[in-house]
């Protein structure tokens, strides 16, 4: 990355409280280097009360874009000109975009979903998907599957039932989706559920690392062959749910072709040029894998 700055230099960044290690800026800071493009990405750390001041501040800076993360993705939605058709119905943001002043709110997230699961449709499309989580994760795998792969089913599992049923409603509604049911995270009552999906997809932290030991079940009978498991945790490259499913004859994929994917179209949206996905994928591999 150059380390010259200029007045001609495009800013971009990622918001969040408190700050935590992100490879954000290491894949756009990297990418714009491979490509020869003027800009850095930045982290700020920006707590809740300073959110709608920070807002200003990026029009008034003319800061040409940022990522979203933890805990403004829904709260920013009160500070945006304009939010996309994936944004509106998944009611989080990720990516905005300053537009001479207005602000423009994207949800990558969908994108990378989509990307990542390309070349499993046709174990989707009419079968039975289990999604664990219900948080902002987990609107955008539904909102994709929805939209993009059209399942028979499908059954959100969570630690509070309340919040899975929340969800369920949601999409119920606001997609005209009926075919979705909730559950308690009890492991033992939820084995016939999962079997009987071709898809299991891990939308919560569980098994990122340094917590690596956790998982939302170790009862292997969970998972069956054929059966594809996607963890959307990225680091470790295989987290022990995966390997739990990988020993009962699943297919497993992880998150890192996800992250990526997301933040190739965050590039696209803030630079109009495609992001070197593969070279990024390949530099990210090796440095996880130390």
């Amino acid at each position: 990355m150059s380390l010259s700055l200029t007045s001609e230099k495009t800013v971009l960044g990622l918001i969040s409280h408190p700050i935590k290690h992100s490879y954000s800026p290491f894949i756009h800071n990297r990418a714009a280097e491979i490509l020869g493009i003027d800009m850095v990405y930045l982290p700020f750390d920006v707590p809740f009360t300073n959110l709608k001041d920070a807002m200003r501040g990026v029009v008034a800076l003319n800061i040409k874009g940022f990522n979203v993360s933890l805990p403004h993705k829904e709260n920013i939605l009160t500070f945006l000109n304009e939010i996309s058709e994936e944004a509106s119905i998944i009611s989080s943001v990720n990516t905005v975009v300053n537009d001479i002043g207005k602000l423009i709110g994207y949800n990558t997230d969908s994108f990378g979903v989509l990307d990542s699961l390309q070349d499993y449709k046709d174990l989707i499309k009419g079968n039975e998907v289990a999604i664990v989580g219900s948080g902002g994760s987990a609107r955008a795998v539904i909102y994709t599957l929805i939209r993009h792969f059209k399942p028979e089913g499908i059954h959100i599992i969570n630690r509070t039932e309340q919040f899975a049923e929340t969800l369920k409603k949601y999409f119920k509604t606001s997609m005209n989706f009926e075919k979705i049911r909730a559950y308690e995270l009890f492991p033992p009552d939820l084995v016939p559920v999962l079997t009987n999906c071709s898809v299991i997809i891990n939308t919560t932290p569980l098994g990122m690392f340094p917590d690596t030991d956790d998982c939302f079940t170790d009862i292997a009978e969970s998972f069956v062959p054929g059966q594809l498991y996607f963890d959307l945790v990225y680091n470790p490259l295989e987290t022990k749910q995966m390997i739990i499913a990988k020993e009962r004859g699943a297919i497993t994929l992880g998150g890192l072709k996800m992250l990526v994917a997301q933040a190739a179209k965050s590039f696209e949206l803030f630079t109009g040029k495609e992001m070197p996905s593969e070279q990024i994928f390949r530099e990210l591999t090796e440095s996880l894998k130390k």
